[in-house]
């Protein structure tokens, strides 16, 4: 990784962290109005399915099928949550699938990052940010996201990251300036549907790769340490059913139950009936009967054991 790279990801997550700090006393001096909170709500509803229905389900995993436009359209709405360009988010999340919680997972918890067998703290850490200090995005994009690379608008898409997060920023401002008419509204409005909203999303969307391989319920036999945290399932659009998507990583449902709350695929079902999707891989009770582990255990945060190269190591 670049210094440059680096210190951009280290600003994007630090950033977004102050604001949201600051935003504590604005909340309770009430430097926030109506507009704000509902610009925010938006484009954080946005910007999470553009995650979640886009970069992750429809681009990653090919979960359904659609017209070009929109997988387009999707990969410009996922980039508004900077979480990074749509190849490199692509890239590292097939990478992730291909070595969950092993040697090559980028953002595992249990797996040795720094010649030490990571402690749960430290682990944790890691997982939800710390490797993007550290990972150098898209460098593998060739061999994990070709598809992409060969797509000349995906390319384009990629290239223009920089401008669809400056429009990220410069849309909830200019709505506020025209609504509340004063500099001052613009700039609460870049505050809290901008910066506020961005850590919203990126801390959410994070805590996925590390509290998601660390706490909540399994019931299916995979061979990583996904789990279900049900409490993340509404803010995070579905994406805490992680367990069930490791389990099957092609369903565009992520929730398998009746009651597994999951926007994302409500978004996709909707789609379905409105003509934009086909080929939707939805994964039948016998097929998960199959995969099911009966009364499989709550996952309990137990040291990680030691990389092969330590125990070489210590022979």
């Amino acid at each position: 990784m670049t210094r440059a790279h680096r210190n951009i990801n280290i600003a994007a997550v630090l950033l977004p962290f102050i604001a949201f700090i600051a935003a504590i006393p604005m909340l309770w001096n009430e430097l926030v109005g109506p507009v704000d909170l509902i610009l925010m709500l938006a484009i954080y509803a946005v910007s999470t399915i553009g995650i979640t229905v886009g970069y992750h389900r429809l681009l990653t995993h090919r979960a359904f099928a659609t017209h070009k436009w929109v997988e387009y359209f999707y990969a410009l709405i996922g980039s508004l949550a900077v979480e990074g360009p749509v190849i490199g988010w692509v890239s590292d999340h097939r990478k992730h699938h291909a070595h969950a919680d092993e040697e090559g997972d980028p953002h595992s918890p249990h797996v040795d990052h720094h010649g030490e067998t990571p402690g749960p703290l430290r682990g944790l850490w890691h997982a939800h940010v710390g490797w993007l200090f550290s990972h150098a995005t898209a460098v593998d994009a060739q061999k994990y996201a070709p598809d992409l690379v060969e797509d000349r608008g995906m390319r384009i898409i990629h290239r223009l990251f920089p401008l669809w997060v400056t429009l990220g920023l410069v849309i909830p401002a200019a709505i506020g300036w025209l609504v509340g008419g004063t500099l001052t509204a613009a700039f609460t409005a870049f505050f809290w549907a901008g910066l506020v909203r961005m850590f919203l999303v990126h801390h959410l969307t994070f805590s996925i790769n590390s509290i998601c391989h660390f706490f909540g319920r399994r019931r299916f036999q995979t061979d990583d340490r996904s789990t279900n945290v049900f409490w993340l399932a509404i803010p995070t659009f579905g994406e805490s059913w992680h367990h069930n998507h490791h389990a099957f990583p092609r369903s565009a449902m992520h929730g398998l139950r009746w009651w597994e709350v999951d926007i994302g695929g409500l978004v996709i079902r909707a789609m379905r009936r409105l003509g934009l999707a086909w080929n939707v891989v939805l994964i039948s009770p016998e097929r998960q009967a199959q995969r099911k582990v009966e009364a499989a255990p709550k996952l309990r945060p137990t040291p990680p054991p030691r990389s092969a190269a330590l125990e070489r190591g210590a022979q």
